[in-house]
């Protein structure tokens, strides 16, 4: 076959959509008995902290994806995870049915019940064996597993805590005891609030400052819906967040631990403190010990994802590309590609480069009149409407190229840094110039507190977008393979309350002008 999947979570799913609709041979393997198996026990506590907004206003179904960020991607626009719960941050377990119904709903070529348990390359092909010793051969491989294993620090004595994948979730049975969960994502948090009413005393432990959501736009990072834990730490109600390192984990003749804690705080002093329970929350890593030594992909980010290149092929081995939560690496804890509303769009876009590298099949376009005016209604049109750049920001981009025969084609959705090297490569035709069209928040807007007036007050008559904090469309111009060097135009709309930058005075008329004096540049003018 052409393409093997492994693993039916939402990426896998999406991959086999988008490869079944070109008429490609796949298959989709996957080790449980239905879709989603990571998601019918994780997170534990079973609130997602994708959104999920059912009421928006709008009747256009591209906009609607905003704010929907469970559903996966089709041409049918069904089934969609809105019809399934309103809740706003919904039950894992309507991921699960939803992703049941989407792989039936659209026949995908999924075989269930299949633990791959070795991967080789003897020749030009993947050799693929299951538990039950089937042999499954391709000439491409599209690992989709996630990240499946518990990521475990290194600190003497940790094999003593209790992982956060099998730790009771019953809160009965913490009561009156003192509890260390070492982690600082959502699993730790969402671990924390659960015992507030039940534990005498909660510590979270972690290195490095506290980053919030709302303040990195980085959804990754602590969200409020599981922060109730840092009032009660802030409000002097017996819990703690402790800001360090910790050093070893001792267990007590008694089942108590003591435990050493390096605290930042005070010049890396360090404290043994007594707890009758230690949790484990540390994250999950991308397991490799399926692969043979030629075409174990190599590790990065604390060997915990495999390292890839800007078409998320691995990068030690050739045909061998991933997709979903595990392409994070691409925009590590700047952007989305980690979560369903991200990756959903890198895999079309995978989709698409498969198609130009393997297939002959040019990267989508649709050609536009070489002018100004032509480009700015396009531009316009998009950052008003397009979902993909919406929730990829800054890594997703909508392309205009202009040809060396000065015709002007627009390609949408592109990885940015993937384009560079392409356009560079000719894989999108002879190109003389081209620009980007990304949603992009501010220069340093995880430094500043949205919520402080005083840092986030525009000049009154500023309409640059400069200096805006918010999400806002930016433009830039490219010279064809000196991306390099960094763009040689940069025009930001400013941003707007609600994200419709089509005011003609303060969005088009200035992003016309920037176009009029980049689309065709005087030569005395060019770089």
């Amino acid at each position: 076959m052409e393409y093997l999947i492994v693993g039916a979570g939402p990426a896998g799913l999406q991959a086999g959509y988008f490869l079944g609709r070109s008429g490609r041979s796949y298959l989709v393997v996957e080790s449980g008995n239905a879709p989603g198996t990571f998601f019918a026990t994780f997170p534990r506590h079973r609130k997602l902290i994708s959104i999920n907004k059912v009421h928006t206003g709008w009747d256009d179904p591209e906009l609607k994806l905003r704010t929907d960020w469970n559903s996966l991607l089709s041409e049918e626009g069904a089934p969609l995870f809105t019809g399934y719960t309103p809740r706003y941050f919904p039950g894992a377990d309507d991921l699960v049915r939803y992703l049941a119904d989407f792989a039936a709903t659209h026949r995908l070529n999924v075989r269930y019940d299949t633990r791959i348990t070795e991967v080789t390359r003897p020749g030009d092909d993947f050799v693929a064996r299951d538990q039950h010793g089937n042999v499954f051969r391709a000439k491409r491989l599209i690992m989709a597993t996630g990240v499946s294993k518990p990521y475990v620090p290194d600190i003497e004595g940790v094999g003593t805590a209790e992982p956060y994948g099998s730790v009771s979730v019953d809160p009965a049975d913490f009561t009156n005891q003192r509890v260390l969960i070492i982690g600082r994502g959502n699993s730790a948090f969402e671990t924390a609030d659960n015992l507030i009413e039940t534990a005498a005393v909660i510590h979270v432990a972690g290195p490095g400052s506290m980053p919030m959501a709302w303040q990195t736009h980085f959804v990754g990072h602590l969200r409020a819906v599981n922060n109730n834990f840092l009032d009660t730490y802030q409000l002097k109600s017996q819990n703690a967040l402790l800001d360090g390192h910790i050093k070893r984990i001792r267990r007590q003749e008694d089942s108590s631990y003591l435990v050493a804690v390096s605290f930042s705080r005070v010049n890396d002093v360090v404290k043994e403190i007594r707890y009758d329970r230690v949790i484990l929350a540390t994250g999950f890593r991308f397991d490799t010990e399926i692969f043979a030594e030629e075409c174990r992909p190599e590790l990065t980010i604390n060997d915990r994802f495999p390292a890839q290149t800007d078409a998320w092929e691995s990068t030690n081995v050739p045909d061998l590309y991933f997709a979903g939560t595990i392409t994070q690496v691409r925009d590590f804890k700047k952007s989305t590609s980690g979560f369903i509303h991200g990756f959903r769009y890198g895999v079309r876009a995978l989709h698409r480069i498969l198609e130009q590298r393997y297939h002959d099949r040019p990267w989508p376009a649709r050609e536009l009149p070489a002018t100004a005016e032509a480009l700015t209604d396009a531009v316009i049109e998009r950052v008003n409407r397009s979902s993909a750049l919406w929730q990829q920001f800054g890594f997703l981009g909508d392309a205009i190229v202009v040809g060396e025969d000065g015709s002007v084609r627009y390609h949408e959705e592109v990885p940015v840094e993937h384009l560079h090297r392409a356009v560079a490569e000719g894989a999108f035709g002879k190109a003389d110039s081209y620009f980007t069209v990304t949603l992009e928040y501010g220069a340093d807007h995880d430094q500043v507190d949205p919520f402080d007036i005083s840092v986030n007050r525009l000049a009154q008559n500023d309409t640059s977008g400069l200096d805006t904090r918010y999400l806002h469309p930016v433009v830039r111009r490219f010279r064809s393979g000196e991306a390099a060097g960094g763009p040689v135009a940069e025009h930001h709309l400013t941003e707007n309350l609600e994200n419709e930058w089509n005011r003609e005075d303060v969005h088009r008329s200035p992003l016309l002008r920037f176009l009029s004096d980049h689309l065709n540049p005087a030569p005395a003018s060019r770089p």
